[in-house]
């Protein structure tokens, strides 16, 4: 395994974990930490951000350029994710489960419409 490889799995798993327990702590009204939470998730972001640019950086690729297809592509997976979210706590959480179905599999195919946008459709 590369260095960069190995640098960036242990950045994303850190990250990845103080997202997701962010997000918990967040929507787990028990807990009473909505504040704290979303702080936590967003230290996560920032995590996650950071190991995107450090593994570019150690691979030696060149920065990310933000033109409209880049700002789109992340608008539609930011979307497809967050609508697959509140499907699942829809029927998880609120047990309202034909409604969470229903815009979790919206979310479903924005993320699928992610490899079509990335990749493109070719013969």
């Amino acid at each position: 395994m590369k260095k960069s490889n190995f640098v960036a799995l242990i950045l994303g798993t850190i990250g990845g974990v103080f997202f997701a327990l962010g997000m918990c702590m967040v929507l787990i009204e028990e807990w009473g930490m909505l504040n704290k939470g979303i702080i936590v998730g967003v230290v996560g972001l920032l995590i996650l951000l950071l190991t995107l640019l450090v593994w570019r950086k150690m691979e030696g690729k060149e920065p990310i350029k933000l033109n409209a297809k880049t700002v789109g592509s992340v608008a539609v997976g930011v979307i497809g994710a967050l609508l697959l979210g509140i499907g699942m706590c829809l029927t998880m959480v609120f047990n309202k489960m034909i409604l969470g179905i229903v815009i979790g599999l919206i979310g479903i195919v924005a993320l699928l419409m992610l490899i079509p946008l990335m990749k493109g459709i070719r013969d």
